[in-house]
């Protein structure tokens, strides 16, 4: 037989030597939570493990193992190593996933950090000034090749009534390109009152601004609007953000900050107004030269009578 072959026939020392094992569990475990001896098996030549039935509350089905062990034509047998494992049917904690796929959108609270992997698929490089325009741009060699002179044309009646799409360069084509095709569009007062709704829902005063690392305006996830609330307000496009898909002031922010990679450092506590670490002593008896009446009796006023 090969001398690298073990044997799994126990050791009869070791398989006898439940006390020693018992006493070791013991010994590791809380008092009373060591169970019956529930069986045993053999880790090799002259090594065997002995198991016992854990009692400790909130470990249903987990076993003491001890494992003793005997060296070659020696009689005595030594403990090796005492531990706690799980059974076949023991209860155990679901298996660990990273918070990255853990966490869900609307997670995130105030005061809460999201950082960016610097390989999210979410971004990409803004515009440095370096890289030539997209072939479709209408800044492009090419776009600008394909150009036609053509003189604006005005078109009759307004765009909204128009059947068909007005050709490129009329009045008509660049309303439609403004999106003001259309029979009614916000008025001033309409457009100033939304600015208000989503300024109180998310801008600047709210508790989630208040605790966020930075702004709304230097994040990677703002989608920029148009027209003249481009200005001050974006889309949110973080689907962990709790803005998700809604429109933002600039000033606004959340811990979901394309940016936000540490912590920010907690404000400093303003120095009290009232110094309490100062003990100021207060006699309990007035001095004896504090007020106007002399501590000794004049002799004089004694012998008009006075007391």
């Amino acid at each position: 037989m090969s001398a690298t072959t073990r044997s799994r026939t126990p050791d009869r020392l070791c398989a006898e030597a439940v006390d020693l094992a018992r006493a070791a569990a013991e010994e590791a475990a809380a008092p009373g939570v060591v169970g019956e001896h529930s069986g045993l098996v053999s880790e090799g030549d002259r090594v065997v493990t002995h198991f016992f039935e854990c009692k400790e509350p909130g470990y249903r089905g987990w076993r003491w193992a001890v494992t003793v062990a005997r060296a070659s034509r020696a009689k005595l047998v030594t403990l090796d190593e005492t531990v706690l494992l799980p059974g076949p049917d023991a209860l155990l904690a679901p298996e660990w996933v990273p918070w990255s796929e853990r966490l869900r959108p609307g997670d995130m609270g105030p005061g809460d950090l999201l950082p960016t992997d610097a390989e999210d698929l979410r971004l990409e490089p803004g515009f440095t000034g370096e890289d030539e325009p997209a072939p479709n741009s209408p800044v492009s060699e090419e776009m600008a090749e394909l150009v036609e002179a053509e003189d604006v044309e005005v078109t009759a009646g307004a765009p909204a009534t128009l059947p068909v799409v007005p050709r490129r360069g009329s009045i008509a084509a660049v309303a439609e390109e403004l999106g003001l095709r259309r029979a009614r569009v916000l008025s001033r007062y309409g457009l100033h009152t939304a600015a208000d709704r989503w300024e109180d829902t998310h801008g600047p005063k709210t508790a989630m601004a208040q605790a966020a690392p930075a702004s709304c305006v230097s994040c990677g996830f703002l989608y920029p609007i148009g027209g003249s609330l481009g200005q001050a307000f974006g889309v949110c496009g973080n689907e962990f953000s709790p803005a998700d898909g809604r429109v933002v002031s600039l000033a606004y922010g959340c811990g979901g900050h394309s940016e936000a990679a540490v912590m920010p450092a907690p404000p400093r506590p303003a120095p009290p107004v009232i110094d309490e670490t100062r003990v100021d002593p207060f006699p309990l008896r007035p001095s004896p030269d504090s007020g106007s009446v002399p501590p000794a009796p004049d002799e004089s006023s004694a012998e008009l009578g006075h007391s």
